[in-house]
């Protein structure tokens, strides 16, 4: 299929007729949507869905979670959902029952009649669904622009999700133009897919955006930019070094065409992040600077979790939570060559590679979870990060953060094995001509681990039982060692306030996370209560800024409200030892040692 909103050659009207004489099924089968702007200033999408060969009862549904691993159940947005039924013999549109069958499915039966020649039913959905979230996991729809994930306004037919879909949108303010990863149809608002799946892999973007594009080893690339001040120069010089350097470590682009959605400065609100796609990713960030460093995690998914795929995520349910073991992989790992591609292609400074790592390995430190939750745990968990107590320190870990640490190491560990002769980089590409080219998925970590040990030759259940099944302590000097670096650790004392000040834009300040047996616990503060402004000063915005304030010892007064109560509770600021990490490169490291650092560190192996 050729992509990137370029037409395929359409069929002569007189051929598509001498068709329809010897097909069950005539060319024009296609499940269609049609989505009007018209309501922006209410954040309304008004969306038609057009069912054909609808002859028998149909079942529609709205996925429960798209773009983050989170049930959102979706249809809790959906406002006045309307069927009617029409056929070829009479175009016009008969009301017909929509019966809820379960929070996400309503079934349509058409209405008894007689059969007749060529009858071409179709069933027609219409509802209206609210969207006004910023952010590449949501939806919005405003004055400004729509950016849309499909699966989150989009019905689907449950027992059809394979067949053709076309998608139009009607009704765009002036001025407005629309972009998606995915074939036009039959005008510039109209795209294509072979399926629902492949459909909602492909978000869009409409608005007045900045766009520009550039060639890379064979593959198009389309760069869209949402944002009032933007340098064009720094963001297409950072990412051509982004997708140049992935496209040499994987042997070249799994696609024909590849597009960046950039949602800059406006939404850094609602904090940075990026949703990968098969042949696009959508990315908020505050600055070019931080969009170019989501960029590179994000455009490495385009191998790792789209194509190099674990099995448990395959077929997608759209109906409830999708387990799999492997987050670790598909993402810790991408972030660790998110750190790698910055580093080895020059964004990134050896020094910032090596504070990168510090910050990780300081950030999994820090969380006593680490002593009984696995990485494998934490994946399977991931379900449950939107409940902010899973959150805390003392409850988990995250399978991004010990991902990343646990791919170095693993890195490291070939390379020592190996003589520097294989590295984690070879692993990646046989796991993507063993998978990926062939349409195949791997076993969890038991398929990683599997193509370790064909790599290396030797077995390595040792190290996954521990680092990755286990919570075994990371031996971070030996591991550092093999490269001749050195894990530094320092000690200093902070202020403890025994809690989390919960701080979001434009709301109050909560109590979080309080710490049982602290000071602030035994004074009467509770989880979820309100701190107040107290003679005359703001309440505290962030954590860092309130501990500046305060130091060990210091007696702490609060004014909090509880439900409809309010009262003052005082304790005394309590103290913690917080180690600082920092990675130093040994002064006099070995012939083997310095091969294994300086492969690391460019992307080469070799004796």
């Amino acid at each position: 299929m050729t992509r990137g909103g370029i037409p395929r050659h359409r069929t002569p009207l007189f051929v598509l007729a001498l068709l329809s004489l010897f097909v069950a099924r005539p060319a024009s089968a296609t499940i269609k949507y049609r989505v009007s702007l018209a309501r922006s200033d209410e954040h309304i999408f008004q969306v038609e869905m057009e069912i054909p060969n609808a002859e028998n009862a149909v079942q529609v549904a709205m996925p429960v979670w798209n773009a983050l691993y989170q049930v959102r159940d979706f249809s809790v947005r959906i406002r006045s959902p309307k069927a009617a039924i029409s056929d070829s013999a009479d175009r016009s549109a008969l009301p017909v029952d929509l019966t809820p069958i379960d929070k996400q499915t309503w079934e349509i039966a058409p209405p008894a009649r007689p059969a007749r020649p060529n009858d071409d039913s179709r069933v027609l959905v219409r509802y209206a669904i609210e969207w006004d979230d910023a952010g590449p996991f949501n939806s919005q729809l405003n004055g400004h622009h729509a950016f849309v994930n499909f699966a989150e306004i989009l019905m689907y037919v449950p027992d059809r999700r394979g067949e053709d879909t076309e998608i139009t949108f009607n009704d765009l303010p002036r001025g407005w133009k629309v972009i998606s990863e995915l074939p036009t149809g039959h005008d510039a608002a109209s795209f294509r897919a072979e399926s629902y799946d492949a459909l909602v892999d492909a978000p869009v973007e409409a608005g007045k955006f900045s766009d520009f594009d550039f060639d890379d080893q064979g593959a198009r690339f389309r760069v869209v930019v949402d944002s009032a001040a933007w340098e064009k120069g720094r963001l297409e010089e950072d990412l051509k070094r982004i997708t140049s350097y992935e496209l040499r470590l994987m042997g070249g682009p799994p696609f024909q065409e590849y597009t960046f959605f950039f949602h800059i400065g406006a939404y850094s609100d609602v904090g940075g992040g990026g949703m990968e796609h098969e042949n696009s990713t959508a990315i908020a960030a505050a600055s070019v600077e931080s969009a170019a460093a989501i960029a590179a995690h994000e455009f490495f998914h385009a191998w790792n979790v789209k194509r190099i795929r674990p099995q448990a995520l395959e077929p997608v349910d759209y109906t409830k939570e999708q387990k799999t073991r492997a987050l670790w992989f598909a993402e810790g790992v991408t972030s660790t060559y998110a750190a790698y591609a910055l580093e080895r292609s020059g964004l990134w400074t050896k020094s910032q590679f090596y504070d990168d790592l510090a910050m990780q390995i300081g950030e999994l430190e820090s969380r006593p979870a680490r002593q009984w939750q696995s990485v494998e745990e934490s994946s399977l968990d991931a379900w449950l990060e939107k409940y902010e107590d899973y959150n805390a320190p003392d409850r988990s870990i995250s399978y991004y953060n010990k991902g990343q640490l646990v791919g170095l190491l693993l890195d490291l560990s070939i390379r020592d094995a190996t003589g520097n002769r294989k590295s984690l980089d070879d692993v990646m590409r046989q796991m993507n001509s063993e998978y990926a080219k062939a349409g195949k998925f791997y076993d969890e970590s038991k398929g990683i681990e599997a193509d370790v040990e064909e790599l290396v030759g030797k077995p390595y259940n040792d190290f996954f039982r521990r680092f990755v099944a286990g919570t075994d302590a990371i031996p971070y000097d030996d591991f550092l060692g093999l490269a001749g670096l050195q894990l530094k650790r320092d000690t200093t004392q902070t202020a403890d306030l025994g809690f989390w000040p919960e701080s979001v834009p434009g709301e109050d300040v909560t109590v979080s996370g309080l710490e049982a047996g602290s000071s602030a616990e035994s004074s009467g503060l509770r989880n979820g209560d309100v701190i107040l402004p107290s003679r005359g000063k703001s309440s505290p915005q962030d954590l860092a800024a309130w501990l500046r304030g305060h130091s060990p010892g210091d007696l702490l007064t609060l004014r909090v409200r509880r439900e409809d109560q309010e009262s003052e509770v005082s304790f005394m600021v309590g103290s913690r030892q917080d180690r600082q990490y920092s990675i130093a490169e040994m002064p006099h490291p070995s012939e083997r040692q310095r091969r294994i650092r300086d492969g690391l560190l460019r992307g080469t192996t070799g004796e």
